[in-house]
């Protein structure tokens, strides 16, 4: 069941990019337990458990943090443990007395994964912020939205789960594997504004080369470029076309008619926005199902711009089941996909403290010790 099968990973509760990383890990096989507090303030948004799907494939344990018994239980799990993940403020877990020094003391094989927007030092360290802030700091958000308006936040992709939740699974099976060789863990610092950066390096290249403006919607990848970017159909419907290379764009000229007509160069960015205007008045003159017969599964490079109910339903994501149903809610699936060890949902998301005395028995808790803490309250 999954290439992580075996490896086992304290989730500290949070919201955002670390239960996405748990998520991941989780989908891959990791034996994922998360340690969620007795009283949990939220969001204020109740969707219900079911429809909370950041939170499938692993177990919930309810343990108050703040005690000298609920602390030990955490350093318990710690020590039989491969990697912890948290994304607390920076001195949080060392006031609850579960900072790395005392974790790796206990464990010292252990990944110790950290997930912050600003990083755990830096004058903006200790801020409040939210994904938006982060990839606005990196220099993403700059690059991101139309040429004569402002920047359009790209849902929080960018930075909670691109820059932070991806990269918190990348480091932290660079530490798990590096510890299984060396015998030592490591503090993995995961820093949103830092991943943001790291996911846009390619347009840091192009902007040193001078090929790259700082002006929105004038390059070749932002919308700038007649031929990649979203065009509106008849049916106030959307379709997307990337035809960069010449071959590509010999055909999309073809397919819309125009491979009879003199145009100015495909590259000569001086022209891009009259050709512009030309493809949009001709995308609407066509519904996007006309277009789709036209184009979709050929080498211009085009795709429908689809819902995400429509998405569930496209016969391509269907064949390759990249969605599926869980608990009676349909969702993406587990990505990517292994040969040999593939991937599931371990169980659908979780209830907080639904799991914790099946996890903890399985953790190697015993059972009277398990009843004690319940009878103090320190767990439920």
């Amino acid at each position: 069941m999954g290439p992580l099968k075996g490896v086992k990973i304290v989730e500290m509760g949070g919201i955002g990019p670390g239960p996405m990383c748990a998520m991941l890990l989780a989908d891959m096989g990791a034996d994922v337990i998360r340690v969620d507090r007795l009283v949990d303030p939220g969001l204020g948004v109740n969707k219900g458990e079911k429809y909370d799907l950041m939170m499938r494939g692993r177990r919930s344990i309810a343990v108050d943090t703040k005690t000298e018994e609920g602390r030990e239980l955490i350093l318990e799990l710690i020590e039989g443990a491969d990697g912890l993940i948290e994304g607390f403020r920076p001195g949080v877990m060392e006031r609850l007395g579960l900072g790395p020094d005392v974790a790796l003391e206990r464990n010292p094989k252990l990944a110790y994964g950290r997930m912050t927007g600003w990083g755990q030092d830096g004058p903006m360290a200790h801020a409040a912020g939210h994904d938006l802030n982060y990839i606005a700091l990196s220099g993403a958000l700059h690059a991101i939205g139309p040429a004569n308006g402002a920047p359009v936040p790209p849902l929080n992709l960018v930075g909670d789960f691109g820059g932070g939740a991806l990269y918190l699974a990348m480091g932290m099976l660079a530490a798990i594997l590096e510890a299984r060789a060396s015998g030592k863990g490591q503090v993995v610092d995961v820093s949103m504004v830092e991943g943001a950066a790291s996911l846009i390096t390619m347009f840091y290249g192009l902007s040193a080369s001078g090929f790259w403006s700082d002006k929105r919607g004038q390059n070749l990848l932002d919308g700038g470029a007649h031929f990649y970017g979203v065009y509106e159909t008849s049916d106030g419907e959307y379709v997307t076309i990337g035809s960069i290379e010449a071959k590509f764009y010999k055909l999309l000229l073809e397919k819309m008619g125009l491979e009879n007509e003199e145009l100015p160069h495909q590259m000569d960015a001086t022209k891009w926005a009259e050709l512009k205007d030309k493809f949009a008045d001709i995308f609407k003159t066509k519904t996007r199902a006309e277009w789709c017969e036209i184009m979709e599964g050929t080498d211009i490079c085009f795709a429908p711009v689809l819902s995400m109910e429509e998405a569930m339903e496209h016969p391509h994501n269907v064949a390759r089941g990249s969605f599926v149903e869980v608990g009676g809610v349909k969702q993406p699936g587990p990505a990517p996909k292994f040969s040999r060890t593939p991937s599931e949902i371990q169980r659908p998301p979780l209830k907080k403290g639904e799991h914790t005395e099946e996890a903890l028995t399985d953790w190697g808790v015993a059972s009277d010790r398990i009843s004690g803490l319940k009878e103090q309250g320190i767990i439920k």
